[in-house]
């Protein structure tokens, strides 16, 4: 907590903020405010609770100094040289009612499909043979509640929050973590961030190798100007076998690089 003590401007939260991560990082089968006001010794769950809805403290510097620890404590125990990975991914959580900021129906990989909740996208620092960290994560917003100003005041978002796609919240994750020194070999992501231009022309801007998914229908502009989709050019181009080499992804998704 040394760290995040100057991101608060009184002592009170401060302090309460020390007790609420020692109860997170305790044993607690169940999270909640209660559960963890007893954890504490608190009589109710007041304090935690104005801690997170309303207590003033520096959030971007928080994550900046929780991503920083995440980091150096991977990068102490990885093998010098081994692979680093950050991997893009956005998170469901299913929410009842439609006063939350961000809820509306959407697909939610917790949900199996489409269901009320809310989505967040998230940058994990993955480092081979040693685990992985999540070092920064924004909640997506809708647009139609941006726009409507009724639903935003409800839902408590800044006055000045402008829509941003789920590629876009990629964007400030990664700059955040560029400005933090965080170095990557390359970054990874699903069809929702390889259809993001903007995402590949940030990351080609920045000289960062990625791997990004693309959908089937995704357009490709070959040598002599052509214009195929991914189908097409598997198709017409990429029909021998011999242009084709077999590898295992291994333990979750980072292969280990072979070199030719």
């Amino acid at each position: 907590m040394t760290a995040l003590a100057p991101l608060f401007t009184r002592i009170e939260p401060r302090l309460q903020a020390g007790k609420y991560v020692r109860a997170v990082m305790s044993d607690l089968s169940k999270r909640n405010g209660w559960t963890i006001a007893e954890w504490i010794g608190d009589l109710r769950p007041d304090a935690t609770q104005r801690l997170l809805n309303r207590a003033r403290w520096d959030t971007l510097g928080a994550l900046s100094a929780v991503r920083r620890f995440a980091v150096t404590g991977l990068d102490a125990a990885a093998r010098p040289g081994s692979l680093i990975v950050g991997a893009l991914d956005e998170s469901g959580q299913e929410k009842k009612g439609s006063a939350t900021a961000g809820v509306k129906r959407q697909h939610m990989g917790c949900a199996g499909g489409i269901d009320n909740g809310i989505n967040t996208v998230h940058l994990a620092y993955v480092r081979a043979g040693v685990g992985h960290a999540l070092i920064g994560s924004r909640q997506w917003i809708p647009a139609e509640q941006i726009s409507d100003p009724v639903t935003a005041i409800t839902a408590g978002l800044p006055t000045d929050l402008a829509f941003a796609t789920k590629g876009e919240l990629a964007i400030t994750l990664l700059g955040e973590a560029f400005a933090d020194s965080v170095g990557l070999d390359f970054v990874a992501g699903d069809e929702v961030y390889g259809a993001c231009t903007r995402l590949r022309h940030f990351l080609e801007a920045h000289q960062q190798g990625y791997v990004l998914r693309v959908r089937a229908t995704f357009s490709l502009t070959l040598g002599g100007g052509s214009c195929l989709t991914c189908t097409q050019t598997v198709t017409k181009h990429l029909k021998q076998k011999r242009k084709w080499t077999i590898r295992s992804a291994g333990d979750w998704s980072c292969p280990g690089l072979v070199d030719t």
